[in-house]
């Protein structure tokens, strides 16, 4: 991680050693991390000991390659359920609690130098009750994102395979033509050539024609 008195290191420190410490590491404008894995599992671990549980929210794509490069960690209790799902007229059942109740609190990493994981947004605040840190269900925050890193490495192979076989294509095409011109210069020189034989042929013919012809 990024030091607050400015010194650069990154985040190594394995989930299983902040979790047993009982000292919860805060999250601050700066902090680095290896992956966006690695953040995932530091929140999950700060939630852990702070008393809420993680979801992975939203994330932001490259318009470029489509890689991602960025992700929002929530609060499970961010936003709120939908009407659908309150206001249903064919509910036979009573509807589950309410689990959602707009909480702020986030971190959002970006991602810098196509390497390392950035903190750019923390909020701390809940507008809810806090769970005590021994009740929080240990869980994880529902989806991987291991899959999605696996995707975007995927993507940016493929992006330079079809770039590269882009320039192949051009100098395939460059040499191509190349040959064609050469083909072309040759079938008009040898044009040229028969014109000329043809003309020379006409000419020898009129002169016999011209012998023939006198007395």
């Amino acid at each position: 991680m990024k030091a607050k008195d400015g010194i650069h290191t990154t985040v190594e420190q394995s989930n299983e050693s902040l979790s047993v410490t009982g000292n919860a590491v805060e999250p601050y404008m700066g902090m680095e991390f290896k992956s966006r894995e690695d953040a995932r599992e530091f929140y999950i671990v700060y939630g852990r000991h702070t008393g809420f549980t993680v979801r992975i929210h939203h994330n932001r794509r490259s318009r470029i390659n489509n890689m991602v490069i960025g992700q929002d960690f929530v609060c499970s209790k961010e936003g709120f359920r939908e009407k659908k799902y309150v206001c249903r007229k064919d509910r036979v059942l009573p509807p589950p609690p309410i689990t959602r109740e707009g909480c702020p609190a986030m971190l959002r990493v970006a991602l810098r130098d196509g390497e390392k994981w950035v903190v750019t947004k923390f909020i701390k605040e809940h507008n809810h009750t806090l769970m005590s840190p021994s009740k929080v269900p240990l869980r994880r925050s529902g989806k991987s994102l291991i899959s999605e890193d696996e995707k975007d490495r995927r993507i940016r192979e493929l992006t330079i395979e079809l770039s590269n076989e882009r320039q192949r294509c051009k100098r395939r095409c460059a040499a191509y033509e190349e040959q064609l011109r050469l083909i072309l210069k040759d079938i008009e020189q040898h044009t040229d050539h028969l014109s000329k034989r043809v003309q020379d042929i006409v000419k020898n013919i009129k002169e016999l024609e011209n012998e023939d012809s006198d007395p």
